[in-house]
C-alpha cells in the first residue's frame, strides 16, 4: 500500500456542476482510473475513507456526489450512525433524489464523470473501471452498458433493483457491455429478490458478459458501509478481496 491524497474536486456537467471526492496516490504518478458510485446515503466521510483505501492499492479513485442537482454535499445531512430503523424519515427525504436521477440524466452525468478521468493527468490512459454500492450498483451497470468502450472492469455490492420487469431496467443493456463484471449481492435483500438474481444472471450469459454473481450469505443490504447499522465486517471484507482481485485482473 501506498500513501493516499484526497481532495475536493468539481466536475463540469451538461446540467451544472458535481462536487465530488478524489483520493490517488501520493507520488502524483498516473493510475487506473476508477470511478465509485455512492449509496443513497451520499459522499460522506466514510465514503471517502472507502476510496482512500482503494486508492492506497494504486488507484485514481473518483467519487461523484450524483444528487448534485440539488446541492453540494451533504444534500441530506445524515447523522454519524445511520440507522434508517431508528430514523425512517431518512428515505423520507432520500427517496425523491433516488427517483430524480433517471438512465437518461446517469448516462448524461457517467459522460462527464468518464471524461474528467480522461482528462486528469492522475489518470493513466485507457479504459476505466467502476464500483457501486446499493443504487451505485445500479448505476455502475447502467454506465457499462452505456459507456462500454470507456469501462473495462464493473463491480456492484448489495445493488437492488438490477433486472425488473421496468422496460428500462439496467440488465436490458447486457448486449452492449465489453466489460468484466462482478456483483456481490446481499443475502435476503428485498431490493433484489431470487428472481431478479436469476433473471440477471441469465442476461449476462445470454449475451456473453464475462461476470461473476455471488450471494454472500447472511449479509444485509448495506453490508459494506461501516458508517450503518447492515455493516458486517467479514462481508465487507470480502467485497474488498473481490473488487481488487477484478482489479487486478483488469489493469
Amino acid at each position: 500500500m501506498t500513501s493516499v491524497e484526497g481532495t475536493a474536486v468539481d466536475i463540469p456537467t451538461e446540467d451544472g456542476v458535481a462536487d465530488a471526492y478524489l483520493a490517488h496516490p501520493g507520488d502524483g504518478t498516473p493510475r487506473p482510473g476508477v470511478l465509485l458510485y455512492q449509496d443513497a446515503f451520499g459522499l460522506r466521510p466514510h465514503l471517502k475513507a472507502m476510496a482512500d483505501r482503494l486508492a492506497s492499492h494504486g488507484y485514481t479513485v473518483l467519487v461523484p456526489n450524483v444528487f448534485y442537482r440539488h446541492g453540494r454535499a451533504p444534500v441530506v445531512e445524515m447523522p454519524e450512525f445511520i440507522d434508517p430503523a431508528a430514523r425512517p424519515e431518512i428515505f423520507g427525504s432520500l427517496m425523491p433524489l433516488m427517483q430524480s436521477l433517471t438512465n437518461d440524466l446517469t448516462e448524461r452525468d457517467a459522460d462527464a464523470y468518464l471524461r474528467w478521468l480522461e482528462e486528469s493527468p492522475l489518470v493513466a490512459d485507457g479504459p476505466v473501471a467502476l464500483t457501486g454500492y446499493c443504487m451505485g450498483a445500479r448505476l455502475s451497470l447502467l454506465t457499462a452498458g452505456t459507456h462500454p468502450e470507456r469501462v473495462a472492469a464493473a463491480a456492484g455490492f448489495h445493488g437492488g433493483r438490477l433486472a425488473t420487469d421496468a422496460p428500462d431496467s439496467p440488465h436490458l443493456g447486457a448486449g452492449r457491455i465489453t466489460a468484466e463484471l462482478y456483483f456481490g449481492h446481499a443475502d435476503n435483500d428485498h431490493s433484489l429478490p431470487p428472481e431478479q438474481i436469476q433473471r440477471l444472471e441469465d442476461a449476462l450469459t445470454a449475451a456473453g458478459v464475462r461476470h461473476t454473481c455471488e450471494v454472500y450469505e447472511g449479509a444485509q443490504h448495506g453490508y459494506t458501509q461501516a458508517d450503518t447499522a447492515s455493516y458486517d465486517e467479514e462481508a465487507a471484507e470480502r467485497h474488498w478481496a473481490a473488487l481488487l482481485d477484478l482489479l487486478k485482473r483488469t489493469f
